[in-house]
């Protein structure tokens, strides 16, 4: 798709001898004939490149330049028939992309549009391979769900907000309940099977504000902010009913199970307390006969 151009002049001739090169160069071309029209034509299009004079009755070019800088994502090329009044520093400092002169000579716009053109294009591919590279440093490859890194990461945050306002947030640990026999039945690549099924079935249980994490092996975690251990227990009731009531495809009904501990956070916990007592907890659960929960508070007894 070709780049959309918005020219920005208030002199409807050099505007338009602009337009009709831009639709030459088959480009999408688009005008205003002045600073505060771009802006509301900006509200409801995106543009990749605003050219834009400088001097204009009005807002100036060097205005909009820093306005289109500070709320959206294109590029500016500004222009101007002022060679004394304007430095290319004082441009980019406002925000302008590239700086021409008037009179305009159309071989040397392309070649600027060209450029910027480029380089945001090389901007944008930069971006998206760091969002991604992001993304896999914080996801487990396999369920998609994120990983152990990313949990004690957002566990420090949810302390650290504990510190400020008190609020409470709570955190189940689970385990697929005989997943060594179910491996060494079927197959590792069914096991893969059945962690990737587990993974979107805890996530289709949890609340909007809940994260789920592939925890290690069989284990997953569940981070609930602004949640009582009380209220942890009634999510991890939906999870475990939820997997609980799957049976699989396999000539025996195979049923995956989970046991589940869960534990409020306590002003007085570090990182390592907090999750020490959730795996407790689920080892409670699980020599209480598994596919079951169990849930342990600060210095109290399991319940």
């Amino acid at each position: 798709m070709s780049a959309k151009i918005l020219i920005v002049d208030d002199d409807p001739a050099v505007r338009d001898s602009i337009y009709e090169f831009l639709s030459i160069m088959d480009y999408q071309a688009f005008s205003a004939s002045s600073a505060e029209e771009a802006m509301a034509f900006l509200r409801d299009k995106h543009m990749d490149v605003i050219i834009t004079d400088i001097i204009m009755s009005g807002m100036d070019g060097l205005e909009l330049s820093s306005y289109i800088k500070n709320h959206y994502d294109s590029d500016v090329i500004v222009i101007t028939g002022y060679t004394g009044d304007y430095t290319y520093e004082e441009a980019v400092n406002k925000g302008a992309d590239d700086f021409i002169f008037k009179p305009i000579k159309f071989e040397e716009l392309q070649l600027r549009l060209k450029r910027v053109l480029r380089e945001r294009h090389l901007t944008q591919e930069r971006t998206m391979i760091l969002e991604q590279l992001k993304e896999l440093a914080i996801t487990d490859d396999l369920t998609k769900l994120f990983n152990t890194r990313h949990f004690y990461n957002q566990i420090e945050q949810e302390i650290n907000r504990y510190r400020r306002y008190k609020r409470p947030f709570s955190i189940l640990l689970l385990d697929v309940d005989h997943f060594k026999h179910f491996n060494d039945t079927y197959g590792h690549l069914e096991g893969d099977r059945i962690l990737r099924r587990v993974a979107r079935m805890i996530t289709s249980c949890m609340r909007t504000m809940d994260t789920a994490y592939r925890y290690g092996g069989e284990e997953f975690t569940v981070l609930l902010p602004e949640t009582t251990c009380e209220d942890a227990i009634t999510v991890a009731e939906r999870i475990k009913d939820n997997i609980n009531s799957e049976t699989l495809d396999y000539i025996d009904d195979t049923q995956v199970t989970v046991s589940i501990g869960a534990t409020e956070y306590s002003e007085t916990d570090s990182i390592s307390d907090l999750v020490k007592r959730a795996d407790h907890a689920m080892y409670i659960a699980k020599k209480r006969g598994r596919n079951r929960i169990a849930h342990l508070l600060p210095e109290r007894s399991a319940v």
